[in-house]
């Protein structure tokens, strides 16, 4: 993952980054969010991810922008689950897409960097309520990572 990638904004607790997207449409404000979540026992950060609404300040992961610049969006992106497990050991982090075609376009991102990933980060994805280690041919309904230590 050495794609070039955006200027990050981070609060002191590290639960949300925020960049500039930059391209064929204008300038459009991103964030990245961190909220704590349990399901069963397992205790994990759930990763949100849009467009920042200029009106509420609230993140859109709805929201559609063809920038034009979605490799750099998704390395930045990446740059902040790195920088989020750096600074919280034992993090888990949860990431689904917002839609299947979202989700589909993260397992693309995590296959085709997946050597460089997994020198840093396990990563797991879910099949029928189960984690698996990640496989480059399934199909996954989500995906968590943790760092390696």
């Amino acid at each position: 993952m050495n794609n070039e990638r955006y200027n990050l904004v981070t609060n002191p607790a590290l639960m949300r980054f925020t960049f500039q997207s930059t391209g064929l449409k204008g300038n459009t404000q991103k964030a990245v969010e961190y909220t704590p979540a349990e399901v069963d026992g397992l205790k994990f950060y759930n990763l949100g991810f849009g467009d920042v609404n200029e009106i509420t300040g609230e993140l859109d992961d709805l929201s559609i922008t063809n920038n034009g610049d979605r490799e750099k969006i998704l390395t930045t992106v990446a740059a902040t689950v790195l920088h989020f497990t750096e600074h919280m050991p034992g993090s888990l982090v949860y990431a689904e897409g917002s839609t299947l075609a979202r989700t589909r376009l993260y397992q693309m991102a995590l296959r085709a960097n997946i050597q460089d990933i997994i020198e840093v980060l396990e990563v797991y994805g879910l099949v029928d309520d189960a984690w698996f280690p990640f496989k480059e041919n399934v199909n996954y309904e989500a995906f968590m990572v943790s760092r390696k230590y």
